[in-house]
């Protein structure tokens, strides 16, 4: 192996560098990724644009283990050659968060307080290859590791944490199961991975909702399962619920939408009566008319979530793996290692048209 790597440094705002960096010394209890595929996220292209230090950026990683320590090596269940998944999450693992099994709130893994987290940890932190979009990866004696089948295609692995936060919304924290009726607004990657999970669990109706400038993507709803769609921009959204689930209305509404916030209000209106609304997309503005009445007359149960858990992305690949739905058509583009701001430029919609699951192959 050689002692250098190569790596596209995200440098500054909206600017990259392929810079040739030191592989590090591998103790007992560390290990060394090759990466084979990276997802480039939204938080990827938002951390790009107001980027403050050097860092190498990319997260959704699926690489084989190149090097490992020996204690690594029997903590993780793995050995060099192994194919995986990893997660963000670099937690400390004895905090009570942690021990709890909800290591992503874990403080030593929260980035906004200096903490370690794949794919936004500063270069200048040694040894610096804290990121997907590099040749090679450090692993961290605390990364969260899993275990990819060698046959699951490189750009259907990459789709692992998106589609692990689809279950962990649907399935754990919204508890969709046989028959349940689902809304999801916004047909972007987690919208997609929600309708996904929520038809892997058994629901009878999910409906997609989206705007005239995302019907490519309503469409990939339906070909991943979606049973209806609604265009909002030509269909009014409620009525059309309505009509859709005669009447009834729905019993889990999960917001994915990046930007406005009227998905916040229309989600109250398309629960029914002890239904769910589950947010999961940050809007950084306050939420104007929000009618706190229908909350308490329909005895709605509102959530806030992100992330994922261990078992959800476990959940992930035993559906990826098992083929039953052609995920491969989620992938809309793939880079080379040395075109990776074109990538992020891409898949914040300022690049090539029409991204939905954009990969860096280094």
């Amino acid at each position: 192996m050689a002692d250098k790597v190569y790596a596209a440094v995200a440098v500054a705002p909206e600017r990259t560098a392929v810079q040739a960096l030191d592989l590090p010394e591998i103790g007992e209890d560390e290990g060394l990724l090759k990466v084979e595929t990276v997802g480039v996220c939204g938080t990827d292209v938002s951390v790009y644009r107001q980027l403050k230090e050097p860092r190498i950026l990319g997260h959704h990683v699926i690489g084989y283990v190149a090097k490992i320590g020996a204690r690594a090596a029997q903590r993780w269940g793995v050995r060099e050659g192994d194919r995986v998944a990893m997660e963000e999450y670099i937690p400390c693992g004895q905090c009570d968060k942690c021990r709890t099994g909800l290591y992503r709130s874990c403080d030593f893994t929260d980035s906004k307080r200096g903490g370690l987290r794949y794919g936004n940890t500063p270069l200048h932190v040694a040894p610096g290859l804290w990121g997907g979009f590099s040749q090679y990866m450090y692993l961290h004696p605390n990364a969260v590791l899993h275990r990819m089948p060698a046959h699951v295609k490189a750009v259907e692995a990459a789709l692992t944490l998106p589609l692990a936060n689809g279950f962990e919304w649907m399935c754990i924290e919204g508890r969709v199961g046989v028959g349940s009726t689902v809304v999801v607004l916004g047909p972007g990657q987690q919208g997609l991975a929600c309708v996904l999970a929520a038809k892997a669990a058994g629901a009878e109706k999910v409906i997609c909702v989206g705007r005239r400038t995302s019907l490519r993507r309503l469409e990939l709803a339906r070909e991943l399962g979606a049973d209806e769609i609604v265009n909002i921009s030509e269909e009014d959204l409620i009525g059309r619920v309505r009509e859709m689930t005669g009447g009834e209305m729905a019993d889990v509404v999960i917001d994915v939408t990046s930007g406005g916030t009227e998905p916040i209000t229309q989600a109250l209106h398309l629960a029914k009566k002890r239904g769910q609304v589950l947010w999961a997309a940050y809007k950084y503005q306050a939420i104007p008319a929000f009618d706190a009445d229908e909350v308490v007359a329909k005895t709605l149960t509102i959530k806030g979530l992100r992330g994922h858990s261990y078992e959800s992305v476990e959940m992930a690949i035993r559906l990826i793996a098992s083929g039953r739905f052609p995920i491969w058509v989620m992938n809309s583009h793939d880079y080379p290692l040395e075109r990776t701001h074109e990538a992020l430029q891409t898949a914040g919609g300022r690049g090539e048209p029409n991204p939905l699951l954009v990969t860096v192959s280094p």
